[in-house]
This record gives C-alpha cells, sequence and structure tokens, in this order.
C-alpha cells in the first residue's frame, strides 16, 4: 500500500523566524486522523531563519531526531552537551526521563532542518545526546543507514525498533527499497522530484509504505530519507 501525502495540503505554520510544515499533527495544527505513523510521532520540516531558534524548552520519553538540510543547526542542552552539525548531518537526544534544550540557527541565512520524533520503545530511559557527521558521498546513489535500534548496525542507535536510511540520486537513476512483512516506512522527498513505482513525489511530499516494495527513479536529483519500522 503505498499512500501520498502531497506538501500542500500538509499543517503549515509561519511565525516569522520559522516556517513550519507539519507532516503529522503538530501545534496549531490539529488532525484527528493524522496523529501519527506507527513509531512516528513528528516529522516537521522547519525552515529557521539567521541568528534565531528554539529556547530552551523540556522534553520527557521521546526519541529525537534532528536532519539538517541545509545551514547549520546547534544544539545545547542541561546534561552540559553543546553541538554544531550542517548539511546532511544529525544531532540525536533520547529525552528519557526528562532533559531541556536548545536549538538556534547562529549563522546569518536561513537553515532548514527536519525534526523528526520517535516514540520510545519503554518509558523512562536515561536521557542521552549525540551527533554524527556523514560523508556526503556515503549517499550518492545508495541508501546510506543513519539510525537503527541498539540492536541495529548503524552508527545513531536509539531506544525503538525503527531505521533511518537517505540517498541522493542522481537523475535517471534507480534504487529499490524492500519492505518487509509486517513491516512499513515513511519516506520524505527532501530536495527534487522522483516516481515511487508509479507514484510521482515533488520536494517535500510525504509517503506512508505499508508492506510494498518500492522502486525509485529520480526525475531531477533527489534527496530521500525513509523511515522503516514494524507495522503498526
Amino acid at each position: 500500500m503505498l499512500k501520498k501525502l502531497e506538501y500542500k495540503n500538509m499543517g503549515k505554520s509561519n511565525l516569522g523566524w520559522l516556517n513550519s510544515t507539519f507532516h503529522f499533527s503538530f501545534a496549531e495544527y490539529r488532525n484527528p486522523e493524522n496523529i501519527n505513523f506507527g513509531v512516528l510521532r513528528v516529522i516537521n520540516d522547519d525552515l529557521i531563519q539567521g541568528n534565531t531558534g528554539f529556547d530552551m524548552h523540556p522534553h520527557k520519553d521521546m526519541e529525537i531526531i534532528s536532519y539538517v538540510v541545509d545551514g547549520e543547526l546547534s544544539h545545547e542542552d542541561s546534561m552540559g552537551n553543546k553541538g554544531t552539525i550542517t548539511r546532511g548531518n544529525i544531532q540525536y537526544m533520547s529525552a528519557g526521563t526528562g532533559v531541556y534544550h536548545s536549538e538556534y540557527n547562529r549563522g546569518n541565512d536561513p537553515m532548514r532542518l527536519l525534526q523528526i520524533w520517535i516514540f520510545p520503545d519503554d518509558k523512562g530511559h536515561a536521557p542521552n545526546y549525540g551527533e554524527y557527521k556523514f560523508d556526503w558521498s556515503a549517499r550518492k546513489n545508495q541508501w546510506l543507514h543513519l539510525v537503527s535500534s541498539k540492536e541495529g548496525s548503524a552508527p545513531v542507535k536509539v531506544n525503538q525498533d525503527v531505521n533511518f536510511y537517505v540517498v541522493e540520486l542522481d537523475t535517471g537513476d534507480q534504487i529499490d527499497f524492500p519492505i518487509k512483512e509486517n513491516r512499513q516506512a515513511y519516506l520524505v522527498q527532501i530536495e527534487g522530484t522522483s516516481q515511487i513505482n508509479d507514484v510521482i513525489l515533488n520536494a517535500k511530499d510525504g509517503m506512508e509504505i505499508v508492506e510494498e516494495n518500492i522502486s525509485i527513479t529520480a526525475k531531477e536529483t533527489s534527496h530521500i530519507l525513509i523511515i522503516e519500522m514494524e507495522k503498526e
């Protein structure tokens, strides 16, 4: 089963310093039929203006992944961690029993990032923070495994049975992604245009995929993220 979710129909918010697109219900966007997709609770496509950001605020019992599309993201938290990542790299935080953090764009140009929340496999995990910087070439026309469970093989590990993969596919190239029985995935067309089986996705569109193998063909250079998980 494939279900296309067009960018134009997603929730939107513009606070001036922050322009957001919500793949799922968040903040002022309320849709009781679009709360989550399995353990995936939030994908916010955020554009943060220069020298602005999120002040210190709390989180609890959530696995939080930030993937930078453009610009630089600076993090600081109540555990004493500080870090800055750039395009194609990840910050991850297991909020667990509770943590405060801030996220800022310290540069002058707008920064785009995907803020992703995953329900943990249990409540009360010890809070944890990390960041990982990937070589961009590792995702050129091949899947790069970004995130997995603690038992998985990805460099970033979270408290849930979930896998994140990313690819940058050159125009005209094709790549497959299998979805096993009792598994599902959510795909984000971050940049470019591609054809997923018989469905065209444009930049910022999403797609739910349930127990169906997919073949992706890039209509133009395509930057794509897939979040794979157990079927709900």
